[in-house]
């Protein structure tokens, strides 16, 4: 598990994660950059994965949705550097964890508007995911994702992305990879 020192970044509050009606999809590009993130991921191109954040990132998994992460302890809680120091760990290829390297192939589904915020540029959008992991034999890890995206002149940037698992506050198996 990482903590790292609390940041001036608010946590996605639980009444973010149920909506009362339908919302709104996300435009096509915004889609199109988060299935790109995922594909990142799955093929281990954790450089460029890295690239697709911004200086203000914050990649948070916590324990249980409701939790604070400057008080409770979560499953990652990185800021920008600490994504970069994650990605150059991931990059040695030196991972006792990750002897052999897990395979991985996850779907995004029902991808919807939050929140959208002209002035800052920004979009927040929720997905359910499933991510199937095979090493030595396969698991699934499944649950909700919560993006923030920014629009900048040099194209889309993630800002945040808040992983709440199914599973999370059992237990759980390494994640010695990029949920």
């Amino acid at each position: 598990m990482t903590m790292i020192a609390a940041q001036d970044q608010p946590a996605v509050p639980l009444n973010k994660l149920a909506a009362p009606g339908p919302l709104p999809p996300p435009a096509a590009d915004v889609a199109s950059f988060l299935y790109f993130e995922a594909r990142l991921a799955d093929e281990a191109r954790y450089s460029e994965w890295e690239a697709l954040w911004d200086d203000d990132a914050l990649y948070w998994v916590p324990m249980h949705p409701e939790d604070d992460p400057r008080k409770k302890l979560s499953y990652i809680y990185d800021n920008r550097n600490r994504i970069k120091s994650r990605v150059a760990q991931l990059n040695t290829g030196n991972r006792h964890s990750q002897t052999p390297p897990s395979v991985m192939r996850r779907l995004l589904s029902n991808l919807e508007v939050l929140e959208a915020d002209a002035a800052d540029g920004t979009e927040t959008v929720a997905a359910n995911f499933a991510l199937f992991e095979y090493r030595y034999d396969q698991r699934v890890w499944a649950g909700r994702v919560i993006y923030k995206v920014r629009r900048t002149p040099a194209g889309l940037r993630l800002v945040s992305k808040t992983v709440h698992l199914i599973s999370a506050g059992g237990p759980v198996n390494t994640l010695a990879f990029l949920i």
